[in-house]
């Protein structure tokens, strides 16, 4: 029974989420980072960051499907708008 369409899309995306937690992983180790408070008020790594980032676009791709008929593309570029965000003031 098959659960899932495993498209080439949907590889990619499982490909780039991976190849993030190696890179994290290998920053990590090669300099390790003292936690910042940003605007948030709460301390985070950049894994935190990361984290905060995945979450979030989720929630705009959701929102995105949910209340657009706009290319999906569109939703990707607020993404990348929102992880520099955080990324930056987080």
């Amino acid at each position: 029974m098959q659960w899932m369409a495993w498209t080439g899309p949907t590889a990619i995306f499982f490909v780039v989420i991976a190849c993030l937690l190696l890179i994290f992983t290998f920053l990590a180790i090669r300099s390790p980072e003292t936690p910042r408070v940003g605007v948030l008020r709460i301390e985070t790594t950049r894994g935190d960051r990361l984290f905060i980032t995945l979450l979030g676009s989720a929630f705009i791709n959701a929102g995105w499907l949910a209340m657009s008929g706009l290319p999906q593309w569109w939703a990707l570029g607020i993404c990348a708008l929102y992880a520099a965000a955080v990324f930056r003031w987080v």
